[in-house]
């Protein structure tokens, strides 16, 4: 009943559902992952752009790879000349870089972000790598090889992100193949090998690099066991890493004829 009193309540706003909304540029519907939302002219809410508190978040997972990045190439080019084989065989043979990357693919929210920050990552260690090198140990730039590697990390690296970021998500033989192949081609890469060699053929006299062996072995662990995202995957990630180890020395030899 009209009293001819104004209502002075306060007005509450609501999500417009209309077309009245999208007439004035409000987005229907509750706002979108990362935005903000402010009252449209007729009462409703609408999308506002990210503040700078919104985008500093989301910048900070780059910052932090292109940190870690080139504090991986640093060590690694450290333990190069370190005289220590254990820490030269690390920066090496690709264990180490496979499950870096791997875990960054894993837990990158979205198939662009595994990508992005996964070669991010690898072109700033590559940077770090031959920097140090060059300005700190006096050896020169290494070019060619700097461009390769830096060529890795826009490609093959990002690849290998989002397809951890697809595989981890997703059930069956094919993300298991996805997973089990790249853990065998660790195992089968180095320090794990010739301790099977050496134990399989007694006369076969190699030198031991058991730290290497354990990073091979918990990366392979990883990919097979920690990532696949149920029992069925883990089958088929394990069926795919047995045939894969005996491929791993061919597959390493023409990676260290291209590189």
């Amino acid at each position: 009943m009209a009293t001819g009193v104004p209502d002075e309540r306060p007005r509450v706003p609501t999500v417009a559902t209309g077309p009245k909304s999208s007439i004035l540029g409000c987005r229907p519907g509750p706002p979108g992952r990362g935005e903000l939302v402010r009252g449209c002219r007729d009462g409703t809410i609408g999308p506002v752009t990210a503040t700078p508190e919104v985008t500093a978040r989301r910048r900070a997972p780059l910052a932090l790879a292109v940190l870690a990045g080139l504090l991986a190439g640093v060590a690694a080019k450290a333990g190069d000349e370190s005289g220590w084989r254990w820490a030269a065989d690390l920066g090496s043979y690709p264990a180490a870089w496979v499950l870096v990357v791997a875990l960054i693919g894993w837990r990158a929210p979205s198939l662009p972000a595994a990508g992005l920050r996964s070669g991010v990552f690898f072109a700033a260690m590559t940077v770090a790598y031959y920097g140090w090198a060059a300005l700190v140990l006096d050896f020169g730039w290494q070019a060619d090889l700097l461009v390769i590697w830096l060529f890795l990390s826009a490609t093959a690296v990002p690849a290998t992100g989002v397809t951890v970021h697809w595989a981890t998500r997703r059930s069956g033989w094919l993300p298991g193949a996805l997973l089990g192949v790249p853990a065998g081609l660790v195992l089968g890469s180095g320090g794990a090998r010739q301790t099977w060699l050496a134990w399989q053929d007694q006369a076969l006299a190699m030198a031991g690099r058991p730290v290497q062996a354990l990073a091979e072995v918990v990366t392979a662990l990883v990919l097979v066991l920690l990532l696949p995202r149920d029992h069925r995957t883990r089958l088929w990630a394990a069926a795919c890493a047995v045939p894969a180890v005996w491929l791993a020395p061919q597959v390493l030899d023409l990676l260290h004829r291209w590189v």
